[in-house]
């Protein structure tokens, strides 16, 4: 496994993965590297480095490194659901658990939404309360917050800001 670390509006972000692909994208406010990463780095984790900066530029809206993530078979099956979920739209825990096929399951989707190790790639940050309120970021809402509004998914729904 191989990480890189580089600075974006939200943090310092952390990417790590192999050649397989990439299976973490954390956001932190300090390194938990005395210094960053040295050497060679694993080519799914350079391409994610270069598409989230596109991102954070705004010339990128969806990403197509090779990805890995490690969870659960109902957690890789709400990440797959949250793959589907576009650039600039919201949608909420129910309806998410109703289009995997079960709203008796929003509490488990919602958990499985929280434990995504790909921060921005699956993008869970598209996920709101059913009244329309920012709900849950592992990140902390106003990463979440600035997400939506980087991708103009506030301004489409008439959603409030927390600030």
């Amino acid at each position: 496994m191989t990480t890189t670390v580089f600075d974006s509006p939200l943090g310092l972000v952390a990417i790590t993965g192999n050649d397989t692909g990439v299976s973490v994208i954390t956001c932190m406010n300090v390194s938990p590297f005395e210094n960053a990463p040295e050497g060679p780095v694993a080519e799914p984790v350079r391409l994610a480095a270069e598409q989230l900066k596109a991102y954070f530029a705004g010339q990128l809206m969806s990403f197509d490194f090779p990805i890995n993530p490690v969870g659960t078979a109902f957690q890789q099956s709400v990440w797959r659901a949250l793959l589907d979920v576009p650039f600039g739209t919201t949608l909420s825990y129910l309806t998410l658990a109703r289009r995997m096929g079960d709203e008796k399951a929003i509490r488990a989707v919602a958990a499985a939404n929280g434990r995504n190790p790909l921060w921005i790639v699956i993008p869970c940050h598209r996920i709101i309360g059913s009244d329309g309120s920012l709900t849950g970021y592992a990140g902390g809402l106003w990463r979440k917050q600035w997400l939506l509004e980087h991708e103009g998914a506030l301004a489409r729904s008439g959603q409030m800001s927390l600030f």
